[in-house]
């Protein structure tokens, strides 16, 4: 009998855990640290190192599996490895002035990549960005600059704002801008919006001279399977497309988890064509990425509150897309 497919499941390992040496489920594996590396492909594994806090003792191994046969190889800067089903990608900007073509460059890739080895649904994307608040040589912040690369590489490309799916964008402390990816040869994928927050590629100007684009939510099942996973995109206390709650890190916090709860609900699964629902209980693997250190412990309070207590959870001291944002968080539900 043929095994059943298993979506792509994350796990949080300490830094160089010897059991994933050899492990043929390993799909990547992103370190978060207290510096960076370059991008490689070791063992047949896409690996590198983000710069996303300031003490070693938070940092870990983000390790990616997937059942199923693998090979890997390298494409214009992105380096991958691939089950018959799924596909996982690394690639990287380099430090720099500006970030718009690098950034054009890297995702035209991305989507060169899966179009050419057969993986159109893309389920994940992660964007780590060096310096995200700061002005690039221009004057423009950087993560506007970055914005302005993504879009023009959809452009390029003649692809939909309305069909990328779940995605973060955070700051890092240096090492230019790491983007890697998941993305499906089949299977159902469903990309999900919060009713309450808009559209991120509807985004007024006054946001950048591109808006961001990204789902909210995306759903990732294998062909003729029930179950599978739902990616959860970095998620702020913004209403509407207004930050609420200027200054208060735990109000941002708690408008964070009531609109990850509100986009797992089943009335808004529903919504979306699926008859399931969750709560945040259900959601695992978080990683809540908290602007200032002296608030990681009113953070890590309220998630212990919320969440469940098998919940895995990292806690990143780093920068936010948006100056006002303090806190911003993302997941898995499986």
């Amino acid at each position: 009998m043929t095994p059943p497919v298993t979506a792509p499941y994350c796990r949080f390992e300490k830094l160089g855990a010897s059991d994933l040496d050899g492990d043929e489920t390993l799909l990547g594996v992103i370190e978060h640290r207290t510096g960076h590396t370059g991008v490689s492909l070791a063992e047949g594994c896409p690996r590198t190192a983000v710069h996303t806090t300031t003490r070693e003792d938070e940092s870990f191994a983000e390790a990616w599996h997937a059942e199923g046969p693998k090979e890997s190889g390298s494409h214009d800067g992105v380096a991958w490895a691939r089950t018959p089903d799924y596909l996982f990608g690394v690639a990287r900007v380099p430090e720099g002035g500006r970030y718009a073509a690098g950034t054009a460059a890297v995702y035209t890739g991305i989507f060169d990549l899966i179009g050419t080895l057969g993986y159109p649904s893309l389920a994940r994307t992660w964007n780590y960005v060096s310096g995200i608040n700061t002005p690039n040589a221009d004057g423009l912040e950087v993560y506007r600059d970055f914005c302005v690369g993504r879009a023009e590489a959809l452009d390029a490309r003649g692809i939909d704002p309305a069909t990328m799916p779940a995605a973060t964008g955070i700051g890092a402390h240096g090492g230019g801008i790491t983007c890697y990816f998941i993305a499906a040869r089949a299977g159902d994928r469903v990309n999900m919006e919060n009713p309450a927050v808009l559209t991120a590629h509807r985004y007024p100007q006054r946001y950048g001279p591109r808006p961001p684009v990204f789902s909210r939510a995306t759903w990732l099942s294998p062909p003729g399977a029930d179950d599978g996973r739902l990616f959860v995109s970095a998620t702020a206390g913004i209403v509407g497309h207004e930050t609420v709650h200027h200054g208060d890190v735990a109000a941002q916090c708690e408008v964070s988890l009531e609109n990850i709860a509100r986009v797992i609900g089943a009335e808004n699964l529903g919504r979306h064509g699926l008859r399931r629902g969750y709560a945040l209980a259900d959601v695992d693997h978080l990683k809540v990425y908290v602007r200032h250190r002296e608030d990681i412990s009113t953070v890590r309070r309220i998630c212990a509150e919320r969440l469940s207590r098998e919940a895995t959870v990292a806690v990143l001291h780093t920068d936010i897309a948006r100056t006002d944002l303090l806190v911003e968080i993302e997941g898995v539900v499986a």
